[in-house]
């Protein structure tokens, strides 16, 4: 029997790639507890398009 908890897995997409014209989008998958953290998330990552660190939010 699987556990039943508060963890969901959630996507987080590069804001600055959609304004820099180039094709492509750079996502990440990544795990967050609901209860902890309600709002969206927003992290820094590496986007291997720009090849630069950028930052990181959760879509639906």
């Amino acid at each position: 029997m699987a556990k039943k908890g508060s963890r969901v897995q959630v996507i987080l997409e590069c804001t600055e790639h959609k304004t820099s014209g180039k094709p492509g989008t750079s996502r990440y998958i990544t795990v967050k507890n609901k209860k902890n953290s309600p709002e969206r998330l927003e992290l820094k990552k590496f986007n291997p398009i720009l090849k630069k660190v950028t930052l990181h939010k959760e879509i639906k």
